[in-house]
């Protein structure tokens, strides 16, 4: 497996992951459809014309995927049991049509899982940044971690 077992994260690893992704109208209006949200601001250049952001932006929960996702590879790919909850998400800026995204991951905390002896407890700090060096994402994530097998 690619991902990294719970003994292999140390606190203040910092991942800066080379994968980079561009974000196409498509996706944005793929998402919306998938997630069932009828937002104009994501979905209707007209009405999105007369907002502060003088165009749509990208619905910011495809924006915190993307920047989760791009870690994957990098950190848990088979060898994580599952996301255990997220905190202090924030959209500093918004996402436009044909921003390229890139994430860092960084280790915050880990711990043995009192209740799982096979298991631990892994926080992770997610940012996404455009093209422009500018923070679009960001959140703490809380993650079951498999141990070695022994």
């Amino acid at each position: 497996m690619a991902g990294l077992y719970f003994e292999e994260f140390k606190i203040g690893q910092t991942f800066e992951h080379a994968l980079t992704r561009t974000v196409t109208e498509m996706d944005n209006v793929l998402f919306c459809a998938l997630t069932h949200n009828p937002q104009p601001l994501h979905l209707d250049e007209e009405f999105s014309k007369g907002t502060e952001f003088g165009q749509r932006i990208v619905n910011s929960l495809f924006t915190l995927g993307l920047v989760i996702g791009v870690s994957v590879g990098d950190t848990t790919l088979g060898t994580t049991i599952g996301n255990l909850g997220m905190t202090d998400v924030r959209f500093a800026k918004p996402v436009f049509h044909g921003d390229t995204i890139r994430s860092i991951t960084k280790i915050l905390e880990k711990r043995e899982s009192k209740s799982r002896p096979d298991t631990g407890i892994v926080t992770f700090e997610h940012r996404g940044i455009n093209q422009r060096g500018e923070e679009v994402a960001y959140c703490k994530r809380q993650g079951l971690m498999r141990k070695k097998p022994t």
